[in-house]
């Protein structure tokens, strides 16, 4: 079963004001960055503009892969409390946002993480050019994005034993590529 790992952060300049939110889905085995998304929405608040990331994430790993398991990391521990069902949804915009990010997979395939903000930086620079693009009245544009640059891709180290040829023509190909 493939497996994702979804980063996403969501932010308001004022609480509320103009906000917008940052998604990335990676593969869990190599740590590739296959989907990012953005998108500004408005006026909002904070913790709505982070269940609006969450919702993004889910939704493009579903995209990729709707029988995937996820491991959901944010920076937002409100939203992973409360998805976990740890803690109790009170606001009313917030309630059903939550119920359509537990609609995307089922519950039991998956997961949620707390992580410090100093690792979430992919999504919170994609969250903030969306409020950028959004206050210049644009939408944000994947092919814009400088959101990658926080945050190269992990390669995995080739396997194969000493002498191996495949691995050493490996070795020297990701050489190359960097």
């Amino acid at each position: 079963m493939r497996e994702f790992i979804v980063e996403a952060d969501g932010g308001s300049r004022g609480n509320p004001g103009p906000a917008g939110y940052g998604a990335v889905v990676g593969d869990a085995a190599t740590g590739e960055t296959l989907v990012e998304a953005a998108e500004y929405i408005g006026v909002a608040t904070n913790n709505v503009a982070e269940y609006r990331g969450l919702l993004a994430g889910l939704r493009a790993a579903h995209e990729l892969d709707p029988e995937a398991r996820v491991h959901v990391r944010m920076d937002s521990k409100l939203v992973v409390e409360q998805m976990t069902g740890r803690w109790k949804i009170k606001h009313p915009a917030m309630k059903p946002l939550a119920a359509q990010a537990a609609r995307v997979f089922p519950p039991e395939r998956v997961t949620y993480e707390w992580i410090p903000r100093a690792q979430n930086k992919h999504a919170d620079r994609l969250a903030n050019e969306a409020m950028d693009a959004g206050k210049r009245g644009e939408a944000w544009s994947a092919a814009t994005s400088r959101a990658a640059l926080d945050t190269p891709p992990a390669r995995p180290e080739p396997a194969g034993p000493p002498g191996d040829a495949a691995a050493g023509a490996a070795r020297a190909r990701a050489a190359l590529a960097s």
